[in-house]
């Protein structure tokens, strides 16, 4: 979580060239205290909204976004530095997900009958209040919707807090739920540091929590929800496994790891991040793999020929220089980049590293940035056992030209998502969500409607026939 002083301005910061392009004053206590009763009185009256009309407005934020698509994608390029081609999809990923809310909202809520003898029963699903969400800067506008459209769908009320270096997207995000019609404070932006996140938690209004961001920010989250009690959601870092088995397309498996990994500038939860390749091909994969790399045409993001986009600040690139730096240093290899590239603006190289051993720095840590960690391995049974030597559990994938033998792999792997002969994606249908120390929920897909829910059971029945 940030670190800001009380009254430190919020700075929006170009990381293409390094150049303040906004500021933001943090708000007060009692700004934040009124945001906060907005929310809760809003949530008596939303609550009550039929469903449909929910979805209605759920539809008018998933057009406004495609009418206002080229406004969202300069400003996320602008503000944390991806590609605008990744801009692009990412707005139109976002107006999928409130789409596909809007679509099956109603469905999923839809009271469901439970089998019993005597009498009957039912599940009513009810929303339970103000949602605090706090979220990173990486997917400025996809985090905001994997967590808003299904719990504002659901009838909950929002607060959202925000990565300090995207204040611009954050901002444009409530002028946009206002925009389609949602009533004032059902979806409220705070420009607030992270210290102030335990004391919003505490609040008795709202009801439950859920973060989007570092495995440090998960626990400190997780910890306060605890202590009064409430629901709490995670997505917390990844260190996904790459596997490619002996039968493998390499030029496809090399394709998709070089894509994988530079996809956002390697500043993906789920992007692979340790590639573990059976020992007959893995030399063959190498090579491609740095052809790759090699051939990747670095600079301005917004230029539809760039492969390789900036980090999103300058602490960002210094971090992973920093890791790599540390990983030589405990023995590890360097077997292509590994340095930052003498250009303005913070920009790394594609980097691989090996010969990375157990129980140092980069074989437990997460690199946040375009870094292989490349692992040789005997057999399949050897490559399970590696993917399964992290804390982390997020995504992975198992690449094979059998994919009756990677489904077998990928069961083994102790994770939330494999994908088979495929990078970790993201669709509005399929869920999303870790196991270990990647957190605990799921969003997107049925299940992310229920998180924030409250299943009450609802009998009929007379008192001669209950039990």
């Amino acid at each position: 979580m940030e670190a800001l002083s009380k009254t430190s301005p919020i700075k929006s910061v170009n990381p293409f060239n390094n150049e303040i392009v906004a500021t933001f004053e943090v708000m007060t206590d009692e700004q934040v205290d009124s945001k906060i009763g907005l929310a809760d009185t809003a949530f008596q009256s939303w609550r009550k909204t039929p469903k449909a009309e929910r979805a209605q407005l759920l539809r008018r934020v998933a057009h406004l976004l495609r009418v206002r698509g080229p406004q969202l994608e300069a400003l996320a390029t602008l503000e944390m530095g991806k590609l605008l081609k990744e801009s692009r999809a990412e707005v139109e990923l976002c107006a999928a997900i409130f789409d596909y809310y809007a679509d099956n909202g109603e469905k999923f809520l839809a009271d469901q009958p439970l089998d019993t003898p005597l009498g009957s029963a039912f599940l009513s699903y009810e929303p339970i209040g103000v949602l605090l969400s706090i979220q990173p800067w990486n997917f400025p506008f996809y985090q905001i919707t994997r967590s808003a459209a299904p719990h504002l769908m659901a009838g909950n009320t929002m607060l959202l807090k925000h990565a300090s270096n995207v204040p611009q997207c954050a901002q444009l995000m409530e002028d946009i739920f206002l925009e389609a019609g949602f009533p004032a404070g059902v979806y409220q932006n705070l420009f607030i540091p992270g210290s102030k996140i335990d004391r919003l938690i505490a609040d008795k209004r709202i009801k439950a929590v859920t973060l989007t961001g570092s495995e440090p920010a998960g626990s400190s989250v997780a910890a306060a929800a605890g202590k009064y009690i409430k629901k709490s959601t995670l997505e917390l870092g990844g260190s996904d496994a790459f596997v490619v088995l002996d039968d493998a397309d390499v030029e496809q498996a090399a394709e998709a790891a070089v894509r994988g990994r530079i996809w956002n500038a390697g500043q993906v939860c789920v992007s692979p991040k340790r590639v573990i390749v059976e020992e007959g091909i893995a030399d063959a994969f190498l090579e491609k793999v740095k052809t790759k790399f090699a051939a990747l045409k670095v600079g301005d993001p917004t230029d539809e020929q760039t492969d390789l986009a900036p980090l999103s600040s300058e602490k960002a690139v210094a971090d992973v220089i920093k890791q790599v730096q540390q990983a030589v240093e405990q023995g590890a290899t360097v077997l292509a980049g590994g340095h930052r590239i003498d250009r303005p603006g913070a920009f790394m190289e594609p980097t691989i590293l090996a010969d990375i051993q157990p129980g140092t720095a980069a074989y437990e840590e997460e690199i946040f940035g375009p870094v292989f960690m490349f692992y040789r391995v005997k057999n399949e049974q050897e490559a399970i056992a590696l993917a399964n030597a992290t804390d982390f559990g997020l995504g992975g994938s198992v690449f094979s030209s059998d994919d009756q033998r990677a489904v077998n792999v990928a069961r083994q792997i102790d994770t939330g998502m494999v994908y088979i002969n495929h990078v970790t994606g993201i669709a509005p249908e399929l869920p999303f969500g870790g196991t270990k120390h990647s957190g605990y929920g799921r969003e997107q897909s049925p299940a992310a409607i229920y998180e924030f829910v409250n299943t009450k059971l609802i009998r009929v029945t007379t008192a001669e026939n209950a039990y």
